[in-house]
């Protein structure tokens, strides 16, 4: 069931205008709106739809030759990466991203730390390579290894912007201005995954990354991330001004209180951070096990052709 308009209008109009009751105020947010209330009008959309199918047409490119491509990257890119990106934007849980800050706050967890890990275990940087034409494919190695990529890839980098963007977002002028301009909305939205993508990619993705970091160095850089969606959620928390100006009362919700909600939205990034965090530094782990038994399988190779050859030259002595 499709639903594009109603919600949507109602909670991106401005706050003036609801209080002076000329628009009806959005309905009480329940599970069943999220599921049945979509808006398919964004470009975000469009781009959404557009990632998938070039990445399948890649998928298909390498089975016609007869190369494999493991379903895993593609289940992952798909899914959970551009799957989560849809799911917190063109769902019903996307038409309440302005009138709950709650709701906000999961689509930034979502954009900005879940989507983007996914995206990067998709491996779409490789998989353009092995299917594009050598013209293309050397600028996009051109891009890759350019000096803007080396910096922004840089873990430290991408560390200090991760962190520190969302407390400029939300502590500043500029969540109020995201919430009474539509561009700078969806901008704000861009923003996320582009953030997560920059710190996740070179800590856990699977492409070739100039200047990337051994394991363990990785490992504590992702340590060192895991308090401070904590910090940051405890600050929203125990803040004595409300998020957004007087934009989240101006709304007039009779089934919402702002105070309550802000409190929700900064629990949902402290548990919400912690949880990824810790899983995400379990997968990269995982992937440096499995990087170290590689590593020991082709020393064993080298040993034993180190050996055939001394059997060899033995044999014909």
């Amino acid at each position: 069931m499709l639903h594009v308009d109603p919600i949507f209008a109602a909670t991106s109009v401005a706050p003036a205008t609801l209080a002076a009751g000329s628009e009806a105020v959005p309905p009480p947010f329940t599970v069943a709106r999220v599921l049945t209330e979509t808006r398919l009008d964004s470009w975000l959309t469009l781009g959404l739809v557009l990632a998938a199918g070039l990445y399948l047409y890649g998928v298909y490119r390498l089975r016609l030759r007869g190369d494999r491509w493991p379903v895993t990257r593609t289940v992952s890119f798909l899914f959970p990466g551009l799957g989560g990106i849809a799911a917190v934007t063109v769902s019903g849980l996307g038409a309440y991203d302005t009138a709950l800050l709650s709701v906000h706050m999961i689509q930034h967890m979502v954009l900005s730390m879940i989507a983007p890990i996914f995206l990067a275990l998709g491996a779409p940087v490789t998989l353009a390579l092995r299917t594009l034409p050598l013209r293309p494919r050397k600028r996009l190695l051109a891009i890759v290894h350019s000096r803007v990529a080396r910096v922004y890839s840089f873990p430290l980098v991408a560390f200090a912007i991760f962190v520190v963007n969302p407390f400029a977002l939300y502590f500043t002028g500029l969540y109020e201005i995201t919430l009474r301009h539509e561009w700078a909305h969806e901008l704000v939205h861009a923003h996320f995954i582009m953030t997560g993508c920059v710190f996740f990619w070179p800590l856990l993705g699977l492409d070739p990354l100039p200047g990337r970091w051994p394991y363990p160095a990785r490992a504590l850089l992702m340590l060192l991330s895991v308090p401070f969606h904590t910090v940051l959620g405890l600050t929203i928390m125990q803040s004595t001004t409300l998020l957004g100006g007087d934009w989240y009362p101006s709304l007039h919700l009779s089934w919402s209180d702002p105070w309550n909600d802000q409190v929700v939205a900064g629990g949902v990034l402290w548990a919400g951070g912690e949880f990824v965090s810790v899983t995400m530094l379990a997968v990269l782990v995982v992937q440096w096990i499995k990087q170290s038994e590689r590593e020991a399988r082709r020393l064993d190779r080298e040993l034993d052709r180190e050996e055939a050859r001394q059997r060899a030259a033995e044999a014909s002595a």
